[in-house]
């Protein structure tokens, strides 16, 4: 999953998306990662909030800094390990490059 902070984000959306993630029943048989027991992988990315609509240069200036989205996204983390999810993560601030397979017909944005 990538997870995108933007400046208005706090504990409440992290608890929402902590929640959706490990409950929306998305997975084989209408099962939730809870249920299904699977893994999940968190990597932070902040160029899901990047503004494409001006010009060609996109802008970063919804997403929140560095300083406010890293204890964010690591209380994502933290919240799914406490559902009882095997976590991964990416490091966060690095160039990294994560190969991702979609297997389904779906991709969801979940905005809290």
């Amino acid at each position: 999953m990538l997870v995108g902070v933007t400046h208005d984000d706090g504990p409440e959306q992290v608890a929402t998306v902590v929640r959706k993630v490990a409950d929306l029943r998305v997975l084989d048989a209408e099962r939730s990662a809870v249920d299904a027991g699977a893994p999940v992988l968190v990597v932070s990315q902040f160029t899901l909030y990047a503004d494409t609509r001006k010009g060609r240069r996109p802008s970063w200036s919804a997403a929140a800094p560095g300083q406010v989205a890293e204890p964010l996204v690591e209380a994502v983390v933290e919240g799914l390990r406490e559902r009882g999810l095997h976590v991964e993560t990416g490091r966060f601030g690095a160039h990294m490059q994560v190969e991702l397979v979609n297997d389904g017909p779906m991709t969801l944005l979940l905005e809290a």
